[in-house]
């Protein structure tokens, strides 16, 4: 081989590394975005506080859920192998969020609110699941469902949902702004309506009174939960669009009072929270809630 081939060698050897290395920083810089963008959808959905016990380790679950039919508890979503996620597939991991199945196969009760979850957006939910990998292991069991009801896991979710079930179609991509924004990320990211709209006995939500609030012997555990529609005697009609979106991120009121209860949590409970939520998306919120009907329903 000619010094001229030898040369050419090299160059050619040495053009394939750089590509190589080059493809590696594009592939990490990539994950590191998808990461980020999770750990912002993480936040949007108020830190997933369900899933941590008032001053308790971040994310490790175990948090009791009172139900008509027992008691349920959070699950662990920290990547741990033996009581957390550590061992589930990135496909377990969806459809225990959107189809109420466990990795085991097994039901999930319907206090975890997967069908509003069915409509997070494809981008989104794949940046999620991204993030909660990076959630430092705990090891903390997840206590017994207990209940007085025979199969109430096994045959009476499919059953509730059967007779019950609302879940939505997940775009591929979710809207950018506007009142389109606020309405993706109030029902299926933020989940508003899973605490200000009332359920019934058994814990059905009452769609025609949506956003309306709830007063303590229906709230969820037990909390007094405001009206959020804009009527004006009763919800938050008398709110600037700027006030509403000052609550989300700070939790204060026009008042200047703070929140406090379940709202403090979802706001600045945890880790991450509404507290990160960008101003932009804290107007779209505000700008749907202004949007939606009115309902006349005081909450003492």
């Amino acid at each position: 081989m000619g010094i001229g081939s030898c040369f050419a060698v090299l160059r050619n050897g040495l053009f394939v590394f750089c590509a190589l290395i080059a493809s590696s920083a594009v592939a990490h810089a990539q994950a590191t975005d998808l990461v980020a963008k999770g750990q912002y959808i993480f936040a949007l959905a108020g830190g997933c506080a369900c899933h941590t016990q008032p001053k308790g380790t971040p994310h490790a679950g175990a948090r009791a859920f009172p139900i008509p039919f027992g008691t349920v508890y959070s699950t662990n979503i920290t990547q741990d192998k033996e009581t957390g996620l550590g061992v589930w597939t990135d496909q377990q991991i969806y459809d225990a969020m959107v189809r109420a199945i466990r990795h085991d196969g097994s039901r999930i009760l319907p206090v975890m609110p997967y069908e509003r979850y069915s409509g997070m957006s494809q981008e989104d939910m794949k940046a999620l699941i991204a993030f909660l990998r990076t959630l430092k292991p705990v090891t903390k069991a997840t206590p017994a469902f207990k209940s007085w009801v025979p199969f109430a896991r096994s045959i009476g979710t499919p059953l509730f949902l059967k007779f019950f079930g609302n879940f939505a179609n997940s775009p591929a991509q979710a809207p950018k702004s506007g009142i389109e924004r606020g309405r993706y990320l109030v029902d299926h990211v933020s989940l508003c309506g899973d605490c200000h709209t009332p359920r019934n006995s058994l814990g059905v939500p009452n769609r025609s009174r949506y956003l309306a609030g709830a007063g303590k012997k229906i709230g969820l555990l037990g909390n007094a939960v405001p009206n959020i529609t804009p009527d004006k005697q009763t919800g938050i009609g008398e709110w600037k669009r700027q006030d509403i979106a000052e609550l989300l991120i700070s939790g204060t009121k026009p008042d200047l009072d703070n929140v406090q209860g379940l709202m403090e949590e979802v706001i600045q409970g945890t880790p991450f929270g509404y507290k990160d939520m960008k101003k932009e998306d804290a107007l779209a919120i505000a700008d749907y809630l202004k949007s939606v009907p009115a309902i006349k329903n005081k909450i003492e």
